[in-house]
């Protein structure tokens, strides 16, 4: 008799580097989409409505209240810092954008992370596809210091939750007995708890204009659903600096976005900027998850 083979789950299939494309995708075309919204729902109500529609969505598919039961302390303090992040990281960020360029914020966000990268490369090579994506970030978002100070403040607390989400979700998909997935779903109901009292009541107008309230749940499944859950699946089998790294992508992802929704072409120096990143991605070696 032939041994029967373990069963392999179909996700780990897929290349991790895959994942990630997908969630770079749809970073930014989230807010692209609550940009559009602003115009209907003010920018608290849009941040409630797509931390809310992520948390049904989630609720709803994983039931994520049962895994609880089974946590540690140290698990369920984990859960609950993650959620009390993403709600005010979303907060921050919808905040930054309503008043800067998104180019600008995600700039901006761009630079702790640039941190964590730095602390995996500890060689050479990955010292130089860190110089190279650097470089070709601040040609292709060309930060400019320019808006309101207010802007800034929210863009700067934006970057520093966004490279602690990073830091969290890694640590919920590497840790032994709590699904990524899971963990995210329950992080999702703690961060809808959190932004209720700041954003809830902002969005109060929404539920009766159909259209607002359908585009904020489309915001809310391409904005935590589904870039969220890809993160989870690419974090769980790479290393974080290689993830950290990767990251650099985004503001390349969002010319290119910028390009198809809001039919913004880059200019020459863009071109060079998304050449670079793509440089410094392709260069970087990372260790072994």
């Amino acid at each position: 008799m032939h041994a029967r083979r373990p069963r392999v789950p179909p996700h780990t299939t897929v290349p991790p580097h895959a994942y990630f494309v997908v969630s770079a995708m749809f970073h930014y075309l989230g807010p692209s989409f609550a940009v559009l919204l602003f115009a209907r729902v003010a920018v608290l109500g849009v941040a409630w409505l797509r931390i809310a529609s992520a948390a049904a969505i989630f609720a709803a598919w994983r039931r994520p209240w049962r895994m609880g039961r089974a946590l540690d302390a140290h698990g369920r303090r984990l859960l609950l810092t993650w959620g009390a992040v993403l709600a005010v990281m979303n907060v921050c960020f919808y905040s930054a954008i309503s008043r800067l360029p998104l180019g600008t914020v995600s700039a901006i966000e761009f630079l702790p992370v640039v941190a964590l990268a730095a602390l995996g490369a500890r060689t050479l090579r990955n010292g130089l596809a860190l110089a190279l994506a650097v470089l070709g970030v601040g040609l292709l978002t060309d930060v400019r210091l320019a808006g309101a100070a207010l802007g800034f403040a929210f863009a700067f607390a934006n970057a520093i939750l966004f490279a602690a989400y990073i830091v969290l979700a890694d640590r919920v998909a590497k840790r032994p007995g709590l699904s990524g997935i899971d963990g995210l779903g329950a992080a999702m109901l703690v961060a809808l708890v959190v932004v209720t009292p700041i954003g809830g009541w902002r969005a109060l107008p929404a539920f009766g204009d159909p259209v607002a309230l359908l585009a904020g749940i489309g915001v809310g499944l391409s904005s935590s659903v589904i870039p969220y859950v890809t993160d989870q699946l690419a974090m769980a089998r790479l290393p974080r600096a290689t993830y950290a790294l990767m990251v650099a992508l985004l503001p390349a992802v969002a010319s290119v976005i910028g390009i198809i929704v809001l039919g913004q072409v880059p200019s020459l120096t863009e071109v060079v900027g998304v050449l670079l990143v793509v440089a410094g991605v392709g260069a970087h070696r990372g260790g072994a998850p």
